[in-house]
């Protein structure tokens, strides 16, 4: 069943069940109403007739005449009867079945006024004090007119009831089916996404209400889709054209080797090419394995208490080894006073791998005899890095894949490198709940800055103990 017909049946049923009780409180009423009225014009007429009849000796000749006029207006189908106390009849007159039983004139001696309904017809019994004594009164009627009144009330409630459904009904589908127009529109756009249309967004997300927040969310969700999706385009074909480059460097090296017999010399140097292939290779599949493992959940990871100034000390010999000729300015200016903020809890392994691939890439970015400044600093609750060069820069449009697997920008095709670093770099210093930035301005260089969370607040907890 759909949500536009389930939204219709329960609008209606709430409604009917309303309208029901509303009818049946309207019926009850009218109807408890119509007998007690009809109760006291009944008791009237027994007073009435018991004054007609039993003190027509006692009173004036004018208040016998009024006491006739009021005795002769009758009811519908009217039956009186006057009893003696034994029982006995002592007046009766009207058209009407009216059978009494002993326990009903008992009941009128004991209690004085009785009043009971037999099928349609009301009575009302009542015990009249005469100068010749107590007498029992039984008086009865039917209300012929009110009660044709209460069956037309029934049919009009009955029809009005289903009259008022059927517009219910024709009501609720209508408002159902434009409450949900919204919805339908944003089921009918997201129909239309697909994994090529992943540019699309949907446009009911300009409102306030929940179905334009819902839109909003769900647009976040396909930008980052997108952004997945492109990303992953994008390591597919950068990692490809890594690895293919050294592989068919590889096959024609030995193919062309292999058309002819060779020299002992050129043996060694197509092995020895081969063998440097085979290396970068092995290269590539290390910065693999290390993104890898940077990915992994932190609590498979042993972390411990790092002065974070040592790590950069030690990043910076290895990258001095790995590229003599690279220049760094160390700058300390801004260290704290306290030495505990800096800090970090972290598994020293990796976090030297992410500064060392920063500063490897600003000493291969930066022109030859240029320093790259490196910073350290802490502000309230992080430990700051920033790494800067004067190199080549990154175009806008490039600044936004750096961090995907094997992607270069084309301004540094010509220099070494897999495009691993950077996405590494990214992957450790996530895994240790702290943030990287990059800003870059084409042909004036590029600010890496790392922040990792200081620990400080985990030794002054130890420290109060």
């Amino acid at each position: 069943m759909t949500i536009r017909s389930k939204l219709t049946l329960q609008f209606a049923g709430i409604f009917a069940l309303i309208l029901v009780l509303f009818s049946l409180v309207i019926y009850y009423f009218t109807s408890l109403y119509r007998q007690d009225d009809f109760y006291k014009r009944i008791e009237g007429r027994a007073y009435d007739t018991a004054a007609h009849i039993l003190e027509a000796d006692e009173v004036s000749e004018r208040a016998r005449r009024s006491n006739q006029i009021r005795y002769y207006r009758v009811l519908p189908y009217e039956k009186v009867s006057i009893y003696r106390l034994d029982g006995s009849l002592f007046f009766s007159d009207g058209d009407g079945e009216l059978d009494v039983e002993p326990e009903v004139l008992e009941r009128v001696k004991q209690e004085g006024m009785v009043q009971y309904a037999h099928d349609e017809r009301q009575v009302v019994g009542i015990l009249y004090e005469d100068n010749e004594g107590e007498f029992i009164v039984l008086s009865s009627s039917v209300d012929a007119y009110s009660l044709r009144k209460l069956q037309h009330l029934k049919v009009i409630l009955i029809v009005g009831f289903l009259g008022s459904m059927v517009v219910v009904l024709l009501a609720g589908w209508a408002f159902a089916r434009e409450a949900l127009r919204p919805i339908t529109k944003v089921v009918s756009e997201v129909e239309k996404i697909s994994a090529s249309d992943l540019h699309l967004r949907l446009s009911s997300a300009g409102g306030k209400d929940e179905l334009s927040h819902l839109a909003q969310t769900f647009n976040k969700m396909l930008d980052r889709l997108e952004m997945a999706f492109e990303m992953q385009s994008t390591f597919v074909s950068n990692a490809s054209h890594e690895l293919r480059t050294p592989l068919t460097a590889m096959i024609g090296e030995l193919e062309v080797a292999l058309m002819k017999s060779r020299e002992k010399e050129e043996y060694q140097r197509v092995l020895a090419s081969t063998l440097e292939d085979a290396r970068l290779l092995a290269e590539l599949s290390n910065g693999l394995l290390q993104i890898a493992q940077a990915s992994v959940d932190t609590s498979k990871i042993k972390l411990s208490q790092l002065r974070f100034d040592e790590l950069l000390w030690m990043a910076h010999e290895q990258a001095l080894k790995r590229h003599p000729g690279a220049l760094f300015n160390i700058d300390f200016d801004n260290l704290p006073d306290d030495e505990d903020r800096l800090i970090v809890k972290g598994n020293d392994a990796l976090l030297l791998i992410a500064i060392v691939n920063v500063l490897e890439n600003a000493a291969k970015f930066s022109p030859k005899g240029e320093y790259s400044t490196v910073r350290l600093s802490a502000d309230r609750r992080e430990v700051v890095l920033q790494v800067a060069d004067k190199g080549v820069g990154i175009a806008p449009h490039d600044l936004r894949h750096v961090f995907v697997p094997f992607f270069r920008a084309n301004n540094v095709r010509n220099i070494t490198g897999h495009g691993i670093g950077l996405p590494l770099t990214e992957s450790i210093i996530k895994l240790h709940k702290g943030s990287i930035s990059i800003d870059s301005r084409v042909n004036e260089g590029t600010v890496v800055t790392l922040r990792l969370p200081q620990a400080i607040g985990f030794i002054s907890a130890k420290n109060a103990f």
